[in-house]
């Protein structure tokens, strides 16, 4: 008999007929009741065996962990909890797991000793959840692109060009390390190298997404980018997954509106697919919370903060505005903040872009017009000639969740920016060609997909919303 999965058979509205579930178990107690779980929900199906009928040498191998097969009628539940049970007539076991080594026990486990066990964790109640909606979302980041026609661009992961400017990435090479070549100078000679140049693994797929969008009209990419950043903070990562639209002929205005716009379907389409999930994690959230002192608990809930982004329009601020109001503001005048700020030209961190989210505006808020020098090369220089068309999204809880800015689309400003900072121009010859040949307005921006898992999860940590967590020091798995 082919076996249901157990979602189904949680929905199903025929009872009183013989099903097959496999899956893991949870729990057995009494020698009679096991909670089977097979990834398909959050929710076990509750399996009743007759253990006076089932040989002892079975019923010992039905431990946390183990694979099984039920073959029994599926009825309705006499316990509080479920709806529907099995009765189970035949029960196979697939495969054992020893209860005295396998290490995800039912009891509360540390996220740290989760992330050591992370070829496992994906069997806790938590972590089943987080990665179900990580694939709920991802397919609605495909679904909302290609109902507005982008086209969807796979940009290249080994890559000559930094898009950032920042330096940071994981070399690429062939060479044998104990034993590098070296050119006249005595440098290394990447000329013998695989590709004869020096190579990287992307931070960005930008770059070569804004020569599609300069054909296509349109164009997206989602796929993973890699900083070798020594960040050891709960919100990066050395290896994640961005997503990062560009549109032809669009101003900030334009790219400001479909941030929005994207970042509100998206949302909304976790909340309609994965309620059962998202209900257990603020459940969650909740529990953990209690340990903590007032002052450090989330204003709002987890499906609360969700619905107050999906319901509230993001407030536009000029980062010229967001200054003053940090400047005057009273965590400011207390030295509350890690980072003071003094004067115009700050970079803003995380502290201040929550204050202005959670405390100050009370809605998610976008940053625009920055300081050029704290921006990128390829973002639009504005009429002042200090700042640049740039935005931010900040979120409650989280701060920065997307960057983006509208592009510099004319030709000699973007050679003498590129020359300011030292960035070679034959490095980029062909970015520079989508300025030599039909330039024009363009825009886009880029999100971080795990910090979107972050926020919808209501996860502290980024290294818990990632299968499997690069790190510094940690690439294990």
């Amino acid at each position: 008999m082919k076996h249901t999965r157990v979602k189904d058979l949680l929905n199903s509205n025929n009872t009183l007929h013989e099903v097959n579930a496999k899956g893991w178990v949870r729990t057995f107690r009494n020698n009679q009741f096991i909670a089977l779980n097979d990834g398909s929900t959050i929710n076990n199906i509750q399996c009743v065996v007759d253990f006076e009928n089932t040989a002892e040498e079975t019923l010992k191998r039905i431990t946390t962990g183990a694979a099984i097969s039920v073959t029994g009628n599926l009825v309705e539940s006499k316990g509080a909890g479920q709806k529907y049970e099995i009765q189970v007539k035949k029960l196979e076991i697939l495969g054992d797991s020893d209860a005295e080594k396998f290490p995800m026990q039912p009891k509360k486990h540390s996220l740290e000793f989760l992330r050591e066990n992370a070829h496992l964790r994906v069997r806790t109640n938590a972590f089943g959840a987080i990665m179900r909606i990580r694939s709920v979302l991802s397919f609605a980041v495909h679904s909302y692109f290609q109902q507005k026609g982008f086209v969807y661009v796979n940009t290249p992961i080994i890559t000559g060009a930094d898009a950032e400017g920042a330096g940071e990435m994981f070399q690429i090479t062939s060479l044998p390390l104990n034993n590098l070549p070296k050119n006249e100078e005595g440098n290394i000679d990447y000329k013998k190298d695989f590709f004869g140049k020096h190579t990287n693994l992307t931070v960005s797929g930008q770059l070569e997404g804004e020569t599609f969008a300069m054909a296509l009209g349109q164009i997206y990419t989602f796929g993973p980018t890699f900083r070798a950043e020594n960040s050891n903070t709960s919100r990066h990562l050395a290896e994640f997954w961005m997503i990062e639209p560009e549109v032809a002929f669009n101003n900030l205005d334009d790219n400001m509106d479909l941030a929005e716009d994207f970042i509100q379907y998206v949302i909304k389409f976790a909340m309609d697919k994965c309620g059962d999930d998202l209900k257990f994690l603020e459940g969650r959230l909740l529990d953990e919370e209690k340990s903590k002192p007032q002052a450090e608990r989330s204003e709002m809930a987890l499906l609360e903060k969700l619905n107050f982004v999906l319901e509230n329009n993001f407030k536009r601020v000029s980062y010229t505005e967001a200054i003053d109001i940090l400047r005057d503001c009273t965590p400011n005048k207390k030295k509350k903040f890690q980072y003071i700020i003094n004067e115009w030209g700050a970079d803003l961190q995380s502290e201040h872009e929550r204050y202005l989210v959670e405390k100050h505006f009370k809605c998610p808020v976008i940053l625009f017009d920055y300081p050029a020098n704290i921006k990128a090369f390829y973002m639009r220089l504005n009429e002042d000639g200090k700042t640049v068309r740039a935005m931010d999204i900040l979120f409650p809880g989280i701060g920065e969740i997307v960057g983006g800015s509208q592009r510099e689309e004319r030709f000699d400003v973007l050679v003498e920016k590129m020359k300011a900072l030292g960035i070679d121009e034959e490095e980029l010859w062909w970015y520079l060609d989508t300025r030599r040949f039909g330039s024009a307005v363009h825009s886009g921006f880029g999100l971080g997909f795990e910090r979107l898992v972050l926020f919808v999860t209501g996860m502290s940590n980024i290294r818990d919303v990632i299968p499997f967590p690069r790190t510094p020091q940690n690439a294990d798995f």
